[in-house]
Order: structure tokens, then C-alpha cells, then sequence
């Protein structure tokens, strides 16, 4: 994390694991403490998919436009999949 930005930034992130084929989308005001909760095991959505990293993120400086996007990308899969081809993801499984 940069310690440079601010605190009231929200990030949308991804999380994949090789023991599934779901990649994780989620949205916090706190990156490093939300991953630290999936990494520990305490998130019920990603318990099972332990170990899980990080694999991308994005910085809003606005609540509403972080939960936007996280929607869009849950709902649409074409935003998904281009994001996922920009990673170099293949043939991962469906967001949660």
C-alpha cells in the first residue's frame, strides 16, 4: 500500500487462489486491513478459497464511485473479462 493516499479512499479489489477457479471482487475504505481479514480466514466468502493473494486493486477518492464500479464489474462480464485479459487471467471462474 502507497502510505501516500489518504485514508477516505475506497479500492475495489480482486483476490485469486489456486485452490478454486473464483476470483474474489470487494470493495473497503481499507485495503490492508480488509485483506489481512481474508488472509486470516475471518471472511465466510473467501474462507474456502484459502490461500488467496491479491492480484489487483483500484483507488476511488469516493465511496459511491468504488461500490459502482465493484457492481459493474460483478455484473457485467465483459468489464470483467477485459480486466482479466489485462491481468493475463485465463479461464478463471466467476467473480463473487
Amino acid at each position: 500500500m502507497n502510505p501516500a493516499l489518504p485514508k477516505k479512499w475506497h479500492y475495489i479489489y480482486l483476490l485469486s487462489s489456486n485452490k478454486t477457479d473464483w476470483i474474489y471482487i470487494g470493495c473497503t475504505n481499507d485495503l490492508d486491513r480488509r485483506l489481512k481479514e481474508h488472509i486470516e480466514g475471518k471472511v465466510y466468502s473467501t474462507k474456502k478459497m484459502l490461500p488467496i493473494k491479491l492480484i489487483y486493486y483500484e483507488a476511488y477518492n469516493s465511496q459511491e464511485l468504488a461500490y459502482d464500479r465493484e457492481a459493474k464489474l460483478k455484473a457485467f462480464g465483459s468489464g470483467l473479462a477485459k480486466l482479466k485479459s489485462r491481468l493475463g487471467i485465463q479461464k478463471k471462474g466467476r467473480a463473487g
